[in-house]
């Protein structure tokens, strides 16, 4: 799977975006999901157990610069179950909202948008998710 996406970039010029490539590396003993992202005249990239992780790492090098990709995966309040890290690599991952459970109808692709996207920093996006496990939900 060598996947491409374009997405805008929060923070940068108007219409800035990045062009991230996904990488399976994986084997039958191990996930290997290498991320790289192309922005600027810069090129980083990190490889981690999923690509939801490996999109963290790169959004930490990305807030070097003062960017925030424009895609579920950099919002505040999405975050992939356990599940779907395992199992699908990290690409898929649920909006949560406070007080209610995940459903179905809530899993999203990370790389994809919509105008209900909240970007925010890697640690603001755990502590959302450490908040959310911490609220009772219906």
């Amino acid at each position: 799977m060598d996947e491409q996406y374009r997405i805008s970039l929060i923070g940068g010029d108007d219409d800035e975006t990045a062009i991230f490539t996904l990488f399976d590396e994986s084997d039958h003993a191990r996930a290997r999901c290498r991320l790289r992202c192309e922005y600027r005249d810069k090129v980083v990239e990190s490889t981690a157990t999923d690509f939801f992780q490996a999109l963290c790492d790169v959004r930490n090098l990305l807030a070097k610069d003062g960017v925030i990709p424009f895609c579920y995966g950099a919002s505040l309040n999405v975050f992939p179950s356990a599940m779907a890290r395992d199992m699908g690599l990290g690409l898929k991952a649920y909006r949560q909202v406070m007080g209610r459970h995940v459903r179905s109808a809530d899993l999203v692709e990370i790389f994809s948008e919509d105008s209900d996207v909240i970007p925010a920093s890697v640690d603001a996006q755990e502590q959302f998710h450490r908040d959310w496990l911490a609220t009772p939900r219906s």
